[in-house]
């Protein structure tokens, strides 16, 4: 009973899937998203989406100290979506609720800018 009810709460608690052109619409419009980027310092430096935030794969565990809203709509991405579906559903189990698999950057046809701001 316990194993189902558990399962019931992570399938509508789960890592949900957004496209590149619909992320980019939600942005548009000002929504109050948090892009995560995932990949490593020097990847993120070489080129990353504006206004997105630097946290590797390998420290989402302390995810919670930069983005304590466990509400917040959250978009996470990687450079081909491996480690950002890694990072989702790690941070789905933490309990946050508005998770995106936006996928890798590699799909990104928008802005894109370098540098560690």
């Amino acid at each position: 009973m316990l194993n189902l009810l558990s399962r019931k709460s992570e399938s509508r608690n789960s890592v949900k899937r957004i496209s590149p052109d619909e992320a980019k619409k939600r942005l548009d419009a000002k929504e109050p998203i948090v892009l995560l980027d995932v990949r490593e310092k020097a990847e993120y430096a070489n080129q990353h989406i504006p206004d997105s935030i630097n946290l590797p794969l390998s420290q989402i565990q302390t995810v919670g100290e930069i983005l304590p809203d466990k509400n917040a709509t959250i978009f996470v991405y990687c450079l081909s979506g491996g480690r950002s579906q890694n990072a989702a559903s790690q941070m789905v189990k933490m309990g946050y609720q508005n998770i995106y698999n936006l996928g890798g950057i590699s799909s990104w046809k928008y802005e894109t800018v370098s540098g560690n701001h």
